[in-house]
């Protein structure tokens, strides 16, 4: 099992990013009285905020609230949402499943507040949702780069190992797309810009786009490593992966090497790596952005 230094370190090395203990912020000033002050670690990566957390250490009134698990996954996404509360009365119009921060059923006309906060956070249920999503509004946070007045996509750093000028998009592994779409499109307002076949992944995919970032609903093939990487969460889905944009995929692809991070594809339009090297995760690398992606313009 690899821990918080471990990760760390491997972001540094790997990517060429520093990470940021939460410690920082609540070391001396915690969220509420006996919340954790070490158990996790926020990477900014382009327009990606990274949150890597330790299971073992995300105990809130005694509880622990993710499951331990024996090497690192993809849990979920959050979201900062202007208007939370109408956010909320869209997903349970829905019919969409929801829970506080402490795991307690959302019933009320009004989203739930975090443990000794008023702060409003929800998440909502994977039976209903596919994952779990994690809703909260803008609150200062130093540790969110992108949160810096004025902040915008920078342009590639020459000191960038990887060269990444974006995240390309997210990939979800799913039998159900329809139960995602209500949220995403549906709940959210997203919009589908492309369908069609991943041959890279053995997948039918449909693409949404939703503030400002991409999600890849797939629906792997039978007896494929996507469809199997599916299945160790079923019924529920899968979050697979993140596919970054990047300007040279050789200088990707060498520098990978270089770090003893093995690739599992390479193709003169993707590489991705091998999770038993990565943090368990397949990490993608293209040149260009998925066919109709809106932000192509920009």
């Amino acid at each position: 099992m690899i821990d918080l230094r471990e990760a760390e370190a491997w972001f540094e090395r790997v990517f060429g990013r520093q990470s940021r203990s939460i410690a920082e912020m609540t070391r001396n000033a915690p969220a509420s009285e006996g919340y954790p002050t070490d158990y996790s670690i926020f990477t900014p990566i382009s327009d990606v905020l990274f949150d890597t957390i330790d299971p073992k250490r995300y105990v809130l009134n005694g509880i622990q609230q993710y499951e331990s698990v024996d090497s690192p996954t993809l849990k979920g996404f959050g979201w900062y949402v202007d208007g939370i509360a109408d956010a909320y009365q869209r997903l349970k119009q829905l019919g969409i499943g929801m829970v506080g921060q402490l795991g307690e059923a959302a019933e009320g006309d009004d989203p739930p507040s975090a443990p000794g906060s008023p702060m409003p956070i929800f998440f909502t249920v994977p039976e209903d949702a596919g994952l779990r999503y994690e809703f909260l509004p803008q609150i200062p946070f130093p540790l969110d780069h992108r949160l810096s007045p004025g902040w915008e996509l920078p342009p590639v750093s020459e000191d960038d190992p990887l060269v990444i000028e974006r995240c390309s998009h997210h990939t979800i592994l799913t039998d159900r797309p329809d139960r995602a779409l209500r949220v995403m499109v549906d709940g959210l307002g997203g919009t589908i810009f492309h369908e069609g076949r991943n041959e890279v992944l053995s997948a039918t995919s449909t693409y949404v786009h939703l503030a400002d970032a991409v999600f890849e609903y797939a629906v792997p093939d039978a007896d494929t490593q996507a469809y199997t990487d599916w299945a160790v969460n079923a019924p529920n889905d899968t979050y697979h992966s993140i596919t970054w944009k990047v300007r040279d995929l050789e200088q990707v692809a060498r520098h990978l090497k270089e770090q003893g991070v093995g690739i599992r594809t390479h193709t003169s339009e993707v590489v991705i790596t091998e999770p038993e090297t990565s943090l368990g995760i397949p990490w993608g690398f293209t040149t260009a952005l998925t066919t109709g992606d809106p932000r192509h313009a920009g």
